[in-house]
């Protein structure tokens, strides 16, 4: 399964090549077999790192710094606040520097102690030394004016609009289509998976819960949702066919969204664009991606909220079809991919230009 940064950079840099740009994206070099110099006129680059839970990205973002300042590249563009240090490289050699902060790093429940420590640290010195911040939504453009008195460019992430063209893919997990609510993301306590699981459980539905999503080492959380074993419930673990993926979220009967720290969460474009009916966590950034009540329903944390808006929308299909018949023009409205390039292509090109 494509994570948000994979397929956030993926559709980025090949509409800013197909727009005459040179664009070079940084890989994680233990990730690949094999490592082809191009790929679609993007150069690749392959940067190795220390292969821990807590040192791999800081350390492949250090040597890929260390990397891109002996270059031409004219803009170094960072994902995720926890690169907000090597600023201070990139702006000792003169380099112009943008960076999408990503969510609430600091406030996440999988950094707890020194890494939290760390990420706010991280994002507050990235508001030191790069040129731009780009906040993906209003609301963590809001919170980074409050907490690092920074103002920051707001460019949200983007989705294609999907259908179900192959419903039968799914019948690899022995699904029938719209008998199933829907989960993707990864298992880490952000995404409250093991409070949607206990909800679903919970719930008087007779349909299936599908989870897509893992992570990639061993861990403690994700174990004790795994555990919650119930002919009900189908752990997919990573889909990395479109296809399919695709094909599950257009066929669920609902998409259930439990991610509480981020700005425009991916995913949950992903759902509108595939023309769910949304079942979201009550938050800022949800509530703005669904515009309020609009696109979307909502649960909080207290027992058996969730529960019941399942027996709700379970109970009511018409209701499911209001928010299923529009969702897509949400999309249309504020998010494709086209809008989002050409916000980042005017942006890039302003600090080119300032040069």
């Amino acid at each position: 399964m494509y994570g948000g940064y994979e397929t956030f950079v993926s559709e980025l840099a090949l509409r800013l090549v197909a727009r005459g740009h040179e664009v070079t994206i940084y890989c994680h070099r233990s990730l690949f077999i094999v490592r082809p110099s191009t790929f679609e006129d993007i150069m690749l680059v392959y940067i190795p790192g220390i292969e821990s839970k807590t040192l791999d990205q800081v350390t492949h973002s250090f040597l890929s710094t260390l990397h891109v300042i002996f270059t031409s590249n004219e803009i170094v563009f960072y994902v995720n606040s926890v690169n907000g240090p090597f600023g201070f490289i990139t702006k000792l050699f003169k380099k112009r520097t943008v960076i999408n902060v990503d969510g609430l790093e600091w406030l996440r429940p999988k950094w707890k102690g020194l890494g939290a420590k760390y990420s706010y640290i991280a994002s507050m010195l990235a508001t030191k030394y790069f040129d731009v911040i780009v906040a993906d939504s209003e609301r963590m453009a809001e919170i980074y004016k409050t907490e690092f008195k920074v103002r920051s460019v707001v460019i949200a992430y983007g989705a294609n609009l999907s259908g179900s063209y192959k419903p039968a893919l799914i019948q690899k997990y022995d699904l029938i289509p719209e008998e199933y609510y829907l989960v993707v993301g990864r298992l880490v306590p952000d995404n409250n998976v093991s409070l949607i699981v206990q909800e679903f459980l919970s719930s008087e539905t007779q349909k299936k819960l599908v989870i897509v999503g893992d992570v990639p080492s061993k861990d403690r959380y994700a174990q004790s949702i795994k555990q919650m074993r119930n002919p009900r419930i189908i752990f997919t673990g990573y889909v990395t066919d479109a296809s399919l993926l695709s094909e599950l979220y257009t066929n669920a009967y609902a998409y259930i969204h439990g991610h509480g720290y981020g700005g425009t969460n991916p995913t949950l474009l992903m759902a509108l664009a595939s023309g769910c009916c949304i079942l979201a966590l009550d938050n800022v950034f949800n509530r703005e991606v669904l515009d309020e009540d609009e696109y979307g329903l909502y649960f909080n944390k207290d027992p058996q909220n969730l529960s019941r808006l399942i027996d709700f929308i379970d109970h009511h299909p018409a209701a499911r079809e209001v928010y299923r018949a529009k969702s897509q023009n949400r999309i249309v409205e504020k998010y494709t991919w086209e809008k989002i390039t050409d916000q980042y292509e005017e942006l890039f090109e302003s600090l080119v230009e300032k040069q």
